[in-house]
């Protein structure tokens, strides 16, 4: 079995953050991102990982970067280990398909979501409301239907627990108008041409989660895009309205530790062998189904 990195250490570079799954390194002019194997379930980072997961999502992530450049440009630089700074080359084992060379833009305080169809949290208050993130939908929907259109629920980043759903007006006010309506037509985009091109493939794309950044005063695409962490990925065959679908993503993991008497507060448990092989055969999977390899 492939070995599980849960944490990078380049120790003559500098760290400037851990996240959830990524390790962040400042190369000066540059940034290092490194997707690790770490797993987050309910905002909680488990004590074991899915082997391979972080070269999953990063190879992902470049093939979507790569799709999407005719929309916005995206903050890669090089992603071939051997095209790093000569600092970074005695880690290439550590680095090898899981890591990225980026510009150092500056990060907007907003997650871009959209969802194009009924599913979780956006379900649940549907049911209650007919609304999803305050955004009021036409009655009779069931659960897993398709949206009329897509909708663009924005969201604050939170750097620790649950990020929170904010309207497109707050939006505006955090970025002014101009930007706020830009990356709200760009994710949009985004999300119709990807939801095209993985229809293609039998795959539906129900939401997904952007961010953007800023770069010489560009606007860029940063961070991953479309992979299993950050979007909900079900089978078009097997899709049927009114009930919850089998997605490729941690939903075997999430679905594990509901069987739990856990609170969902750190730490959080240790996966057993099967419920990670069984994850990490779905990470494989739709990396194979959506990039080919």
């Amino acid at each position: 079995m492939e070995k599980v990195i849960l944490q990078t250490n380049l120790n003559d570079i500098k760290l400037l953050r851990r996240g959830k799954v990524r390790d962040i390194y400042d190369l000066g002019e540059f940034l290092l991102l490194v997707a690790s194997d770490r797993v987050s379930a309910f905002d909680v980072v488990l004590p074991n990982g899915i082997p391979g997961k972080g070269k999953i999502l990063t190879q992902i992530s470049i093939f979507w970067f790569n799709e999407m450049k005719d929309i916005i440009s995206n903050h890669l630089i090089a992603t071939d280990v051997k095209d790093f700074p000569a600092v970074c080359q005695k880690y290439a084992d550590q680095l090898e398909e899981r890591s990225m060379l980026v510009k150092k833009a500056k990060p907007l305080p907003v997650e871009c979501i959209v969802r194009g169809y009924l599913s979780g949290s956006g379900w649940k208050e549907y049911k209650d409301k007919g609304t999803v993130c305050g955004i009021k939908l036409r009655e009779g929907l069931l659960e897993s239907s398709k949206l009329d259109e897509p909708i663009f629920t924005p969201s604050t980043k939170a750097d620790e627990g649950h990020d929170i759903n904010i309207s497109f007006e707050e939006t505006k006010k955090i970025l002014g108008q101009e930007t706020a309506e830009k990356i709200k037509n760009i994710s949009l985009q985004i999300y119709k041409k990807a939801g095209a091109l993985a229809e293609k493939r039998g795959i539906i794309i129900a939401d997904t989660k952007f961010e953007f950044g800023t770069y010489n005063n560009e606007l860029i695409l940063i961070d991953e895009v479309l992979t299993p962490d950050s979007s909900r990925f079900w089978s078009a065959k097997d899709y049927q309205v009114g009930k919850g679908q089998d997605s490729f993503d941690k939903q075997i993991i999430r679905d594990y530790l509901l069987t739990l008497n856990w609170n969902q507060q750190p730490p959080g448990p240790a996966l057993p062998e099967d419920i990670i092989e069984k994850a990490g055969a779905r990470y494989k999977e739709i990396l194979g189904i959506l990039t080919g390899r």
